[in-house]
């Protein structure tokens, strides 16, 4: 819930709280405005290299400054999540990727960076550009499925690099022949 909103942003006048689908929102009575407050949305992408590593970004930024975790962030208005999936990840790792598939979808509430919404990450190719910390990240880096940094910035991140890892293994099980 938008609890911040004072001010109707259509008419300027006082918002008062209405009950809207069981729900109490914050509404207009002088031009009939409500506020629906709609999840974030945000994407990643997860990007192997030809060793079979995750690449991985250190938080320079808050939430979670200093913990590792997918490059990634969030939609703009009117922007497809793929399209964001890569410019997230260019601003803050300085390569190109083509997105190539779906891994999944996540919900996220507010007990991390104040904010609920929806979580989609990619996998990724890189088809170029020059590895180098950017943006949100003050470091990146290359990490084996055995050899994972930590601390792991967000629940969702665990997860989807848990899941990255244990796929990862049995890959590697597959081609060893175990």
């Amino acid at each position: 819930m938008c609890s911040e909103w004072r001010y109707c942003p259509c008419c300027g006048a006082r918002l008062t709280t209405r009950v809207v689908d069981g729900k109490a929102r914050p509404a207009c009575t002088h031009c009939g405005f409500i506020h629906f407050a709609d999840p974030k949305v945000t994407v990643g992408v997860l990007v192997e290299d030809d060793r079979g590593r995750l690449l991985l970004g250190r938080r320079g930024v808050d939430p979670r400054r200093g913990h590792w975790y997918i490059p990634s962030g969030f939609v703009d208005y009117g922007e497809h999540p793929e399209a964001a999936a890569a410019r997230e990840l260019e601003e803050e790792t300085g390569l190109h990727v083509r997105v190539r598939e779906l891994v999944g979808v996540w919900y996220f509430d507010e007990r991390i960076g104040g904010k609920a919404g929806i979580a989609i990450f990619y996998q990724g190719e890189v088809v170029g550009g020059h590895l180098r910390a950017g943006d949100d990240v003050v470091e990146v880096g290359w990490f084996p499925p055995d050899a994972l940094p930590s601390p792991i910035a967000f629940p969702i991140h665990e997860d989807v690099i848990a899941r990255w890892a244990r796929a990862a293994k049995r890959e590697e099980s597959k081609a060893g022949g175990g």
